[in-house]
């Protein structure tokens, strides 16, 4: 894993964009369903930062305690929230159901194959009582992290060439070959056939954008 991957993707996006409208419907829809959940509310969020949740309105918000802990590869500080470095693969340092829900924010697909992913998934599993897991769909026709046409499913070294000759949505142009082909391979996007065998006890919803599946989201 690449510790640049963890929360990058928030950092350069517009208020009023509608990635951030979408994130704000996102954290909605967490809230509709974590109502009933007696507080204060224990919640991890695995691979994230604070931004996202001031960006979302989260954090400005009092009228439910809420004990946010963060786990990021990068450290991270927030004056209401805590804020630990730790791998998304094995959360050691949590005991079994620690939190009443563990939300996790376009992160699995950063973690590697297929096998660390489904580590991911049953760390999750393990620490929380409930989760809340969101994850760009591969089927959807712009790749979200270098917002390119289909580029997910572009060799390796097309996707290298690309990043050093052009800027790739929030990443810049690379000049180093071999960091190029790194980032061509830290992101394994997930179908809904593959979330929901990491997740088979969950509930699936599709956040669609003009009609297409933009993300998947497992509860």
């Amino acid at each position: 894993m690449s510790k640049k991957i963890f929360g990058k993707i928030y950092d350069n996006k517009r208020s009023d964009s509608w990635a951030s409208r979408l994130r704000k419907k996102r954290v909605a829809f967490l809230e509709s369903l974590i109502t009933s959940i007696p507080t204060p509310v224990k919640m991890l969020d695995v691979g994230g930062r604070p931004v996202f949740w001031e960006q979302s309105g989260f954090l400005n918000q009092d009228f439910r305690e809420i004990e946010l802990t963060f786990i990021n590869l990068e450290p991270h500080n927030h004056p209401h929230c805590k804020c630990l470095v730790g791998d998304a693969r094995n959360l050691h340092q949590f005991k079994d159901k620690e939190f009443d829900i563990v939300f996790s924010n376009s992160v699995i697909e950063h973690v590697g194959d297929y096998n660390d992913q489904c580590q991911m998934a049953n760390e999750i599993k393990r620490v929380g009582k409930r989760y809340f897991v969101q994850t760009p769909n591969l089927y959807f026709p712009i790749e979200p992290h270098f917002l390119f046409p289909y580029f997910q499913f572009l060799s390796v070294d097309i996707k290298a060439w690309l990043f050093t000759h052009f800027s790739m949505g929030w990443y810049p142009k690379i000049s180093d070959e071999q960091e190029a082909r790194d980032l061509a391979t830290q992101t394994q996007l997930l179908s809904k056939k593959i979330l929901i065998n990491l997740f088979p006890e969950a509930t699936l919803y599709e956040e669609k954008i003009f009609g297409l599946t933009k993300s998947l989201i497992v509860y």
